[in-house]
Order: structure tokens, then sequence, then C-alpha cells
């Protein structure tokens, strides 16, 4: 049984109504949270196998990715300033259909590397070879949430099943759900098909959802209805789940959202770099649906850094309202912490709290940008950055400190083994 002490902490729980506490003290068992709270109640009962003084720096809840892919990695900054159906036709189907068995796993290794970097603790990861990405995220000690991508070329219903009966329940860190790629990636019998498996389990379901303006138009001109409507036609959403990007959902789309209690995922780096457009994050705030913020895969966006999304949330939304006060940074902080989380079936991970899993980051409270300490939160959305992050630690595990990677790899190693798979693939 593994336990750390941290103390002389603040400590951001993300906990409605608890604030900050001040000279906190943090202790683990395994990969729990076994006390949080204030110094003069700590119970010192025990020893530990490792006390940490966090010198007044910030605790706080890991943040969640709400959507990514993470094996893209390799091709990060190879395939960019292209319109959104060019950059998957010509540029990344071609090279996925090219990738062999070992190569995802090297490339979400690089992508866990990252998302550490960035104080991510959970992903929420839709990419080929489900196994190969457990094995990686497995190993790394970092937790990941599957989500089924499949399309009229790849993951068969057959496969779905399988990988949601093998993923869930295995591995604490590992669980799957059931998704598919796009409405205009899926014929309407695979999405049917897709229903059922969902209402044989009582499961969640996600997928891409109104990216663009165009992925909308054309689901209309195919069966008179918008991306969402139409997947609710066919039950998809009975059971709850939501969709990844949403930036051009209707009043009704939202009606729907509301109605099924769907999540939305919003990804503004990537809707930013490839013109998909703003999501109606103000509006959706307003009829209370549950929002999460992920980066997208590092093909798309390019990096993996949760600091530049909470930024572009809050920045993007205010522009789109013309208006400063829209999207407050409390707000968006608590959507890229629980919200992520909680639309990712992550609860036991989305505040800090006593029995709660310990995932959880510690900022440099230090740097000249979180200085003066006016409003700690504000300061993370709005000055802070991936150079803060002094610690990350899952599942009672600290995976990255101070520059250090803990995840049982060189990283030299997992650099060159990237470099590899996209060597292998210049002649395209």
């Amino acid at each position: 049984m593994s336990s750390i002490r941290i103390y002389n902490a603040r400590i951001l729980t993300m906990d409605a109504g608890t604030g900050i506490i001040d000279n906190g003290v943090l202790t683990t068992r395994d990969d729990r949270i076994a006390y949080l709270g204030s110094s003069d109640k700590e119970p010192r009962e025990r020893s530990y196998d490792r006390e940490i003084d966090a010198k007044g720096n910030l605790l706080m809840p890991g943040f969640k990715n709400a959507h990514t892919h993470s094996g893209m990695t390799f091709l990060r900054s190879f395939a960019d300033d292209l319109p959104l159906d060019r950059w998957l036709n010509e540029a990344i189907f071609p090279r996925e259909a090219r990738l062999k068995d070992g190569d995802i796993y090297w490339c979400t290794k690089l992508a866990v590397m990252e998302y550490l970097t960035s104080g991510i603790t959970a992903c929420f990861d839709m990419y080929l070879k489900p196994y190969e990405i457990a094995k990686a995220t497995e190993e790394s000690g970092f937790r990941c949430v599957q989500v089924g991508g499949m399309n009229n070329f790849s993951q068969s219903l057959e496969l779905q099943e399988e990988w949601f009966n093998e993923l869930n329940g295995k591995n604490p860190l590992t669980s799957y759900m059931f998704g598919y790629h796009a409405e205009y990636t899926c014929s309407k019998e695979l999405l049917e098909g897709l229903s059922k498996l969902a209402h044989k389990y009582g499961a969640p379901v996600w997928g891409h959802n109104s990216e663009t303006a165009s992925e909308v138009e054309g689901c209309k001109e195919r069966y008179g209805l918008t991306p969402t409507e139409f997947a609710d036609s066919l039950g998809l959403f009975d059971n709850g789940g939501g969709g990844y990007h949403c930036v051009y959902l209707s009043e009704h789309d939202m009606d729907i959202f509301e109605k099924r209690g769907l999540y939305v995922a919003t990804n503004p780096g990537s809707n930013t770099k490839l013109a998909s457009g703003t999501a109606p994050i103000a509006r959706l705030l307003e009829r209370g649906i549950g929002i999460g913020i992920g980066t997208d895969g590092p093909a798309s966006n390019n990096c993996l850094d949760m600091f530049r999304e909470m930024f572009l949330t809050t920045g993007l939304a205010k522009l789109r309202e013309k208006d400063a006060s829209a999207v407050d940074a409390d707000k968006v902080l608590e959507m890229a912490t629980a919200g992520s989380a909680r639309a990712m079936g992550l609860t036991e991970a989305d505040v800090l709290s006593e029995g709660k899993l310990a995932d959880l980051i510690m900022i440099d409270l230090s740097k000249p940008e979180m200085r003066p300490l006016n409003n700690i939160t504000k300061n993370l959305v709005y000055s802070g950055s991936k150079a803060d992050v002094k610690l990350t630690m899952v599942g009672g595990k600290i995976l990255y400190e101070d520059g250090r990677f803990n995840i049982g790899e060189d990283p030299e190693v997992i650099y060159n083994e990237v470099d590899k798979v996209i060597g292998a693939m210049k002649d395209i």
C-alpha cells in the first residue's frame, strides 16, 4: 500500500462552495485521497512513503481531455493549413491506412507525455487499435476512456461489442464507450446497429457532431434532419452520451441535448485552426447543458495543451457574443476539470475529496505569470501555461515532476519510435 503526503499547499478542490484551502494537506493511500483539509485537523497516525513540501503551491484536480485522437501524434505539423475535408481525405486517411501493429502504441505514449506536461490526467480517446491504446496508457499509468470511432471503413459493430466487454472492468485505468466517427462517414444501417448495441447494454453513445456547416447541410440533404436530430431519431442518445465539437447546433438540437442529458465536448483550438467556427458556449451554459473541453488530436490542433484550450473557450465566446463578461473563467476551469470528467464518466475523478481518485496536479505559483495572487483561478485561465505544471499524479502515482517523467519508458526511445512511424510514410 503506497502513500504520499503533500503539505503546506493551497488546495483548489473544484467542489462547489469549498474555495481554496490555505495551509492545506492532502494524503493518498494507493489510488485514493485519504485526507484533504487544513493542517491543524490532519490526523498524524501513520508514516508515508514520501512527503512533499508544496511550498505554498496549488493542488487541484487534473484536467480531463474530453476529446482527442492520441495516436495521431505522428502527423503533428504534417498536413496543416488545409480545410477539414481535404485535410482528412488527402492527408490523414491515406497515412492512417499505412499504420502497422505497434505504431499507435508508440504514438499514444508520446501523447501521454504531452498530456502530463499540461496537467491532463485522463483523456477521452477516439482512435484506431484500442488494445494498443490501452496497453500504452496502462503501462504509462495514465487514465484513458476510449470511445468507438466506427465508420463505413473500420471498427465494425462486432468489434465495438468486443472492445466494450474486454476494456471495461479489467483495469482501473481503462474504460470504453460506444461511439461513431460521424454521421457523414456512417451508413444509416450501421448507426441503427450501433443503436441496438447501445440499447442492449444501456450504454451512452458519442460521436463527432455538427463540426462544420457543410456537415449539417449534408445531413439535411440526406435525411431532412440535423446530425443531432438524425442520431436521436435512431435512438442513439436514449442512454445519454454526447457530441464532439457541436459548433452548429440549432435550438432544437439543444432541446435534444437538454432532454437526453447529453454533454458537449468543445474543441476551440482545432475549430479555430481548421476554420470550422465557434461553438455557442454561452447559449449551452444558459440551457444547463454539460460541457467538457478537449484538445482534439495532435494532427489538427497541433498541441495537447489544456491551458490554451481554456483561454480559447472563454476568449472566442466573448468574441462570438460581443460581451467581455460572457463565459466566466471560473466556469471554464470547471469545464476543463469536473465538467470533462463527468462527460467521460469519471465521476470518481471530478473533484478533490476524501475517497475520490488521487488524480491531481500541482501548479507552481512562484512563476511571474501567476503573480500577484489577486485571483488564482483567473490566473490559471488567462495567464497560466503548461510551464506552470510542476507535478502530475494519476491514481496516487506521480507520473511527471519538475520536467521528469515516470512512465516506465525513456522519452528518447518514444521519440525515436514515433520518428520511425512517419518516416515510413514519406513516399505517400
